[in-house]
């Protein structure tokens, strides 16, 4: 799936794959003699034309797009709309993640177990740099500080917390209760992440990212093969799309119990986030 995002004051420069991690924003808090009520969250106020960071000052205005089939990405011009460059990566590229500073795109090159890689672009000259080994990167976030990236190992049943740069192993989770773990998004406060379980009897696993642990699974009232996952503008529902259900699951949370279903298309698989949130 590609996602863009715009370049800093250009409401049509594109750069890849911002509504993957949007950029958090909480409601100001109000002053006890405040008259006024303090305005709603919206997580997603901060991701159109101008509100980006600095670091994105520069970026071409290009979609990537990885060819699982071919093993390549294919690079598009967003103003012409045409094909202006692609090149060789690693073994089945699944997706294009943008560095939590926004000055790489990672293409995540699942290959085979333990066959897989990262390979990273410059959005500056959109051109690839040397792939770096990593184990069945099926998909790549970073937790909400910053402080290290996330490479989903869906083969392998685990979490891989890297170095954001360099992207050298800290530490592994096993999630052995989520089978085909893939798609995540993360709470309003960044304290947990709802990842969903393709495989099986489909599902999500709720990880506790500070402590690093399962905090537990849920299945879904019909088996099923959740995909992507995204929270809702005010942060408190999550909601899921099941291909094998064609619609999407409501969940909550801090919870973590489904509480509603919407009957969508066929094969429901991911979600794009409109750019007025």
């Amino acid at each position: 799936m590609i996602r863009t995002f715009l370049r800093h004051a250009s409401t049509r420069a594109a750069f890849l794959l911002l509504a993957l991690l949007p950029v958090r924003a909480w409601a100001d808090s109000c002053p006890e003699d405040c008259s006024e009520p303090a305005p709603p969250v919206s997580i997603y106020s901060h991701t159109g034309a101008g509100h980006l960071s600095p670091a994105t000052l520069g970026a071409l205005p290009r979609v990537y797009v990885p060819n699982r089939s071919s093993n390549s990405v294919t690079v598009i011009d967003t103003m012409t709309l045409k094909e202006v460059d692609r090149f060789s990566v690693g073994s089945k590229p699944q997706h294009v993640v943008p560095s939590w500073d926004m000055k790489t795109l990672w293409v995540a090159n699942n290959g085979t177990g333990k066959n897989g890689s990262l390979t990273p672009i410059d959005p500056m000259t959109g051109k690839p740099g040397p792939q770096i080994a990593v184990d069945d990167p099926y998909n790549l976030y970073f937790m909400p500080d910053g402080n290290a990236a996330i490479v989903v190992d869906e083969a392998l049943e685990r979490l891989d917390f890297r170095d954001p740069h360099t992207m050298a192993l800290k530490s592994s989770l096993p999630t052995p209760t989520c089978a085909g773990i893939n798609h995540a998004d993360f709470s309003v406060d960044g304290s947990y992440a709802v990842f969903t379980c393709e495989y099986g009897n489909g599902g999500l696993a709720k990880i506790d990212l500070k402590n690093q642990k399962v905090l537990g699974h849920l299945d879904f009232s019909k088996m099923g093969m959740p995909q992507d996952i995204r929270l809702s503008p005010d942060g408190k529902v999550f909601y899921v799309a099941d291909m094998m259900n064609d619609g999407v699951f409501l969940v909550d949370g801090d919870s973590f119990k489904e509480i509603g279903f919407i009957p969508t298309g066929i094969d429901a698989h991911g979600f794009v986030v409109s750019r007025d949130g």
